[in-house]
């Protein structure tokens, strides 16, 4: 038997890597495109200059490691350069692109003062990139969501300065935080959704609340998903495992909240928990990323379920509103752990099937320990 080598993503399909890469940059476009037609030049600056950021890096990365060998000749620079050019492969620039027009997408609209988003976007599509990728390898060996690399240290670094929604169509929207923000304001944890109840469910699902740019339309994200569930090019494993995971979380804690909170009704909770910030597009579009996530089926089932468990938890306790992008870089960690060759193969034995029903217990216990015992303070 030969034992060959590849690197991820594993595709168990007749398709080529490039062709799954336009499949996600297919799914990507009803969503880039009613973010440009509702913000304008914004939603055009955040996918363009995020693609120039990440696709210059691609180009110089595949340059500095594809130099001539020393052959104890000198080589001039443009020598080393066409040589540079000629290991330069399709999804040298489609695997970039597509990391760019996420990281766009799950940026804010502006910032204040002005300039502060030109160079959150560069530094942050700099950072996801070559920390979030280059120098794992390259395409296929990172261990870390590019684009949820870029946006966490954005997030962290340049955060305070965001400006959310700020268009005609966000019409509930001044120049505030994302509806998220807006409920982390209270320091208590049931009090934080006392504002639920000014936002229906229907502006959640068409976008008519604060968010970034390409996040909040929620109708465009699943024609999307749709469409990547029947190209598979996204694991329908994963899909279910975490928007299942989470709506199960969140419908205990709903339980707390709609019971204790005025204003605020059970289905209300479970729309606004599943219909604002990343739950959505980081579902379709980067918890299926198919180089950081598990290769075996039920590692992606629990994979779904850890990132189910950790969005709930961050969103209820943390003290960061959004908590899908860092749930996906904890998740990102942990995928290894789940290839490892003595349990990583795809039958579901008995012993995973308890590691999956202890992890689902654990977040359920945390849920409820967390909430039961709150006040409400508004």
């Amino acid at each position: 038997m030969t034992i060959i080598k590849e690197n991820a993503p594993h595709i168990h399909r007749k398709d080529s890597l490039a062709r799954m890469l336009v499949d996600v940059l297919i799914a990507l476009a009803p969503v880039a495109i009613t973010a440009v037609v509702v913000y304008g030049w914004a939603a055009v600056r955040n996918i363009g200059l995020s693609a120039v950021t990440m696709l210059l890096s691609e180009f110089v990365f595949v340059l500095i490691t594809n130099r001539i060998p020393y052959d104890g000749t000198k080589h001039g620079i443009k020598e080393q350069f066409l040589h540079g050019c000629k290991a330069y492969r399709i999804h040298h620039w489609l695997a970039p692109l597509v990391s760019a027009v996420i990281f766009g997408l799950i940026m804010p609209s502006s910032s204040d003062p002005g300039y502060i988003i030109y160079i959150a976007l560069i530094l942050g599509s700099l950072f996801g990139i070559v920390i979030g990728k280059l120098v794992f390898g390259g395409t296929g060996q990172n261990i870390f969501n590019p684009a949820a690399a870029g946006m966490v240290f954005a997030k962290l670094c340049f955060g305070s300065r965001y400006i959310y929604g700020t268009n005609g169509y966000v019409n509930a929207v001044t120049t505030g935080g994302t509806i998220l923000i807006n409920v982390k304001d209270n320091a208590s944890i049931l009090g934080r959704y006392a504002s639920i109840g000014d936002v229906s469910v229907l502006d959640m699902f068409l976008g008519r609340i604060p968010g970034t740019i390409g996040e909040a339309f929620k109708f465009a994200i699943i024609i999307g998903l749709i469409y990547l569930l029947i190209r598979r090019a996204a694991d329908w494993r994963v899909v279910v495992s975490y928007l299942g995971g989470y709506l199960v979380l969140m419908a205990i804690a709903g339980a707390f909240v709609a019971t204790k909170v005025p204003n605020v009704n059970y289905f209300q909770f479970l729309g606004y928990s599943m219909f604002t910030g990343g739950v959505l597009f980081g579902a379709t579009f980067m918890f299926t990323d198919p180089v950081t996530m598990p290769i075996n089926a039920p590692g992606r089932v629990m994979y779904g379920l850890l990132g189910a468990g950790l969005t709930a938890v961050i969103r209820l306790f943390g003290a960061l509103p959004e908590g899908v992008a860092f749930s996906i870089l904890l998740c990102n960690l942990a995928a290894p752990a789940m290839d490892h060759y003595l349990y990583s193969s795809n039958k579901f034995t008995r012993n995973k099937l308890i590691v999956m029903g202890v992890l689902c217990a654990v977040f359920v216990l945390a849920v409820c320990l967390g909430l039961g015992f709150q006040e409400v303070v508004v």
